[in-house]
């Protein structure tokens, strides 16, 4: 798992942070959106609109979730190296997903949203200086650092990569 001891979060996270190889931060999000993009290129439009049981969500709208949860992570992650002591309020994913109009779109365009979603990602934590990036606050009423939110968002694509894997592949 990835040694972030001197980095303030909560263990709910270490169940997505014990999934990221021990690499530096921007490889980690270039290797773990690699991996997902690299299955989901092989999907048909028609397979974009599987769930593998009633009431999951769709690989769209699964796809949509982790673009909506990066976003909301880079929000955090901005918040905090900033300095803004402001109160960062949790999001419900599933209300998220309910009205993301995911089944109106096209496999391809949220692909395509995703990647301009991660490249903007890695260029708002490259520039991060490392006093930013080890600086530390609360979200959700959870302890991070911006360090940590990074690797967050890796390590949550990787869980639902697992999850595209054991559940969505049959």
């Amino acid at each position: 798992m990835l040694q972030l001891k001197t980095h303030n979060y909560t263990v709910y996270f270490d169940k997505y942070l014990e999934l990221v190889p021990e690499i530096q931060l921007i490889d980690a999000l270039k290797y773990s959106f690699h991996q997902l993009e690299s299955l989901v290129i092989t999907f048909s439009e028609e397979k974009g609109n599987y769930a593998y049981a009633p009431e999951k969500w769709t690989i769209k709208e699964l796809l949509i979730h982790l673009i909506d949860t990066e976003r909301i992570f880079c929000y955090r992650a901005l918040t905090i190296a900033r300095n803004d002591k402001s109160d960062i309020p949790g999001f419900d994913e599933n209300f998220y997903v309910k009205e993301s109009n995911a089944g109106s779109r096209t496999l391809s365009s949220i692909l395509n949203e995703y990647r301009a979603v991660r490249t903007s990602t890695i260029n708002l934590f490259q520039n991060f200086s490392d006093e930013m990036l080890n600086r530390s606050g609360k979200a959700n009423n959870n302890s991070m650092t911006v360090l940590s939110i990074g690797y967050f968002i890796s390590g949550h694509e990787l869980h639902h990569l697992s999850i595209l894997n054991s559940l969505y592949l049959v």
